[in-house]
């Protein structure tokens, strides 16, 4: 029933870009500014970022809804994300999305294990956002994703679904 924004983050290791949609992912601190995001240990975007200091966390707009099932379907063990989108080099070699309506990098100041999944403790370095705002893209938005959790790897083929469902409330995160 909860409907939240959902964010590409992206790291950068050993000269390798890597990218994954992450549904769990909140402003935590306001003084000193901090950010967590929530990665599946399996994920290969996991084993990248727990090797960089630095990640993006990018802000989704809903018209590009394909880029969110590239990066949350897909997995960077068998295909290269970024040949299939524009993208250009952050601070250190971060990958920053193009087609992102906003972006933030963030130096991992803590990790925390959280179950299946990692906490990254982000304290944001350089941050990008437009004056306008445009609609954003919410997890009932792509509901339909067979998400790559970091199980096996699944197929290189590639088509972006053609059914968006809706559902939930909507919250926003605020100052972002």
């Amino acid at each position: 029933m909860l409907d939240y924004p959902l964010f590409v983050v992206t790291a950068q290791a050993d000269g390798l870009p890597s990218g994954c949609l992450v549904s769990f992912a909140a402003q935590a601190s306001v003084q000193p500014p901090r950010f967590i995001v929530s990665m599946p240990r399996g994920n290969h975007t996991f084993g990248v970022a727990s090797r960089s200091g630095l990640l993006a966390v990018h802000v989704l707009p809903r018209r590009h809804r394909v880029l969110a099932e590239l990066f949350g379907s897909q997995t960077g063990d068998q295909i290269n994300k970024f040949d299939r989108c524009s993208w250009r080099a952050g601070p250190e070699g971060v990958p920053i999305l193009d087609e992102a309506v906003a972006w933030f990098v963030g130096r991992t100041v803590d990790r925390g294990d959280v179950g299946d999944h990692v906490l990254f403790v982000l304290e944001p370095v350089a941050v990008w956002a437009p004056e306008g705002s445009e609609d954003l893209l919410y997890l009932g938005d792509v509901d339909d994703i067979d998400l790559d959790d970091g199980g096996p790897p699944r197929s290189a083929e590639w088509e972006p679904a053609e059914v968006t469902r809706r559902f939930g409330l909507k919250f926003t995160l605020g100052g972002l």
